[in-house]
């Protein structure tokens, strides 16, 4: 296998990956995949030389890990606050 042809190969596995994290309902896979599709189109870029194909994925891939931590960190401190009020789960809890 050519170098062209590899970096054709991982061009196109990266785009598979990247659409394909848009068929998750859950913002953190989806999150996960984005920087998985992310992470292989800076491999691409490196392996043909695009420096725009660089920037444009490494911002990608800062983006999604900043909003998956960020999610992550709103879902910690609403679980460690407990049920909200008027939530069913609290209603079950003051019964």
């Amino acid at each position: 296998m050519t170098s062209r042809h590899a970096a054709d190969v991982l061009g196109w596995v990266a785009t598979a990956v990247f659409v394909g994290s848009y068929f998750f309902r859950r913002a953190a896979v989806l999150r996960g995949i984005q920087m998985l599709g992310s992470a292989l189109w800076i491999i691409y870029g490196v392996l043909i030389a695009a420096r725009p194909v660089i920037a444009a994925n490494v911002l990608v891939f800062a983006a999604a890990a900043w909003t998956l931590l960020r999610e992550n960190a709103s879902l910690s401190s609403a679980e460690s606050a407990g049920p909200a009020p008027g939530s069913a789960r609290f209603r079950a809890d003051e019964a």
